[in-house]
């Protein structure tokens, strides 16, 4: 994975070595916390830094 600002659902996939049907699940349940907070999203993408900060809890 190169330093994108977005990530899609196959970087996603192969990020954590998931599906890609699965990789668009858990990118709409974030980017639903998204919305929720206010934020404008990209459908299909989620934020790099967003990303790693659900998953690693903010450490990365």
């Amino acid at each position: 994975m190169e330093n994108k600002r977005f990530l899609t659902a196959n970087d996603v996939a192969e990020y954590m070595g998931i599906s890609v049907p699965m990789a668009y699940k858990i990118i709409r349940r974030l980017n639903d916390e998204l919305v929720a907070a206010g934020y404008i999203i990209v459908s299909g993408r989620i934020s790099r830094s967003y990303f790693e900060k659900k998953i690693y809890g903010g450490i990365a």
